[in-house]
C-alpha cells in the first residue's frame, strides 16, 4: 500500500526582517498552503494579510540599520488556519492593535493617503485577531476560517 505524501500540519519559519525575507516567507507559505489544496481565494487572502503584517514588522518594529528576527508559525486544522507572527522589535503603541479604521478615500487621487489601509485589510480579512507582548516578543495571531473541501 502506498501512503500519499501529506504536508505537515504546521510550518515554522524564522528569518531576519527585510523586504526580501518577506517575499521568501510569502512564497514558502503559498507553497505550503497549496500543498494543503486550499482554494486560490483562501491562499490569496492569507498571503495578502501576511504581507501587510510582515511589512509592518519590517517597517515599524525594527530600525532600518538593525533588523531583527521574524518568526512565522502556521497551523492547519480541520476548520481553521492559525498564523502567529512574532518579533522582538518595538511593541505596538499602547500594547494594542490599531483600530483599522479605513482612511478617507473619497478624495482626489493626488490627495489619497499613502498608508493606513493595511490594518483595515488585516482586520477585515481575518476571522480572529490577537496581539500580546511577552518577554520582549510581540505575538500577532491571525486566524482564518477554512472552507469545507
Amino acid at each position: 500500500m502506498v501512503i500519499p505524501d501529506t504536508p505537515p500540519q504546521h510550518l515554522d519559519l524564522t528569518t531576519v526582517a527585510s523586504d526580501l525575507a518577506v517575499r521568501d516567507l510569502l512564497t514558502r507559505t503559498r507553497d505550503w498552503l497549496r500543498a494543503h489544496a486550499l482554494p486560490d481565494e483562501t491562499c490569496g487572502t492569507v498571503e495578502l494579510v501576511l504581507a501587510e503584517a510582515l511589512n509592518n514588522i519590517v517597517e515599524h518594529a525594527y530600525p532600518p540599520d538593525a533588523p531583527g528576527a521574524i518568526r512565522l508559525a502556521l497551523q492547519h486544522g480541520p476548520t481553521h488556519l492559525v498564523c502567529i507572527l512574532s518579533d522582538h522589535g518595538t511593541a505596538l503603541p499602547g500594547g494594542v492593535l490599531p483600530d483599522g479604521t479605513l482612511p478617507d478615500h473619497d478624495v482626489a487621487r493626488d490627495a489619497l493617503p499613502e498608508g493606513g489601509f493595511g490594518w483595515f485589510l488585516i482586520r477585515d480579512l481575518t476571522d480572529r485577531l490577537d496581539y500580546r507582548r511577552d518577554a520582549g516578543w510581540s505575538h500577532l495571531t491571525l486566524e482564518f476560517h477554512l472552507p469545507a473541501l
